[in-house]
């Protein structure tokens, strides 16, 4: 009889059970993740536009007609320069009783008063600013100050950069505050009065100049 309790022996074959089958299936899925990442991580550069919003509007530095200050019958319309853009941009604004014509010192008043005072919200929407202070006045000319001398409560040179150079641009507007060319203006001190040039330099770098284009007037 023969012994069934001996293996019967042969050739050896794979093991295919269940647990080889997953490892075979990790396997390709880690090939098949390095693959993704290989091609899809990473930022690269696209000509394709993303749409990420509007984009933020440009300072328009002027106002629609629509916007322009009303002026009564008794006023006229003035250039008055403020600050927009890192430039001087000059708006009009109603000033009362014609500042071209005769009384220097009230058309100087009045073009200060426009000048100091804060853009209305149409301006501001636009872009526009001040930075002549309020508490800024001017004054008459004093006994042996050159012709068309305007004294100012504040030393010119004391005032910042931009206030100083509204101011100066505002003036040259107005052929009443003109002298030989200039805008003459002196403060509270013993300084002699200066006169000073609104030039395209002074509008488009207000912020770099001191006391734009000085002359000392004797």
């Amino acid at each position: 009889m023969a012994d069934t309790s001996r293996p019967v022996t042969g050739p050896s074959r794979p093991v295919t059970g269940p647990s080889r089958l997953r490892s075979a299936a990790a396997a390709l899925c880690a090939v098949l993740a390095a693959a993704a990442l290989a091609s899809g991580c990473g930022i690269r550069t696209t000509s394709v536009p993303v749409d990420a919003g509007a984009a933020p509007s440009r300072v328009p530095c002027r106002l629609p007609s629509a916007d322009v200050a009303t002026r009564s019958p008794d006023s006229v319309a003035a250039p008055v320069y403020l600050v927009c853009a890192s430039q001087l941009v000059a708006v009009d604004r109603p000033v009362p009783g014609g500042p071209s014509g005769t009384g220097r010192l009230a058309a100087a008043r009045a073009l200060l008063d426009q000048v100091q005072q804060a853009p209305p919200e149409n301006e501001r929407r636009a872009g526009f600013s001040t930075a002549v202070p309020v508490g800024l006045r001017v004054e008459p000319a004093r006994a042996g100050d050159p012709a068309g001398t305007l004294r100012l409560s504040s030393q010119p040179e004391d005032l910042s950069a931009e206030a100083l150079a509204q101011l100066v641009c505002t003036y040259a507007e107005n052929e009443a505050l003109v002298t030989e060319g200039s805008v003459v203006l002196g403060g509270p001190g013993k300084y002699p009065p200066r006169g000073h040039l609104c030039t395209s330099q002074t509008k488009s770098r207000p912020q770099d100049v001191t006391t734009p284009d000085a002359l000392v007037r004797d």
